[in-house]
């Protein structure tokens, strides 16, 4: 039995993606961090993430008090637990409590265990640290373009990019 104990680290993010079956659309991941899980050997990891979550928000700011949902996997939202290896869960119940600035209080129940971990439903209960928007745009290099095109589905106030930052997408985040 896998003990889903709270851990450091755990944050949330967006993502503003399109590519040549998807229009740009701007979703949302939560990743929860659990202290490690002893096996016969050593430790090994377990986190949980809820990525590509829609949310009815204009700005990263006004996250708290939502309360998202998503019935299948990838409708619309992909919930996995890790632990060796990704397991999927069906359904996502996240609500989304107080925020403070770039911490979100959340608490998410996984069910629907489609990759047989053993842990059905899972619970968890976490503040996560806000990572940043992140654009991945077909074309969109310059980080005036992506910030311009992110404009064009949430506030953009006070971001800025982040210059250490070296993956397939220009992340924004806060600034200081």
């Amino acid at each position: 039995m896998l003990d889903f104990v709270s851990a450091e680290g755990s944050r949330w993010h967006g993502l503003l993606f399109a590519n040549q079956a998807l229009p740009p659309r701007l979703t949302w991941c939560f990743d929860f961090r659990f202290e490690d899980v002893p096996d016969d050997d050593d430790f090994s990891p377990l986190s949980l993430a809820v990525e590509w979550m829609p949310a009815p928000t204009d700005s990263w700011r006004r996250m708290g008090g939502l309360h998202l949902t998503s019935a299948a996997f990838t409708d619309p939202a992909e919930a996995t637990v890790h632990h060796y290896i990704h397991h999927r869960f069906e359904a996502v119940d996240l609500r989304l409590g107080e925020q403070d600035g770039p911490s979100l209080r959340a608490a998410v129940s996984l069910s629907g265990d489609v990759d047989r971990l053993g842990a059905d439903p899972v619970h968890a209960d976490a503040t996560l640290t806000f990572a940043g928007l992140l654009v991945a745009l077909p074309g969109i290099t310059a980080p005036d373009d992506a910030l311009a095109r992110l404009a064009e589905f949430t506030d953009t106030t006070g971001l800025v990019l982040d210059p250490s930052g070296a993956t397939a997408a220009l992340r924004f985040v806060p600034s200081a």
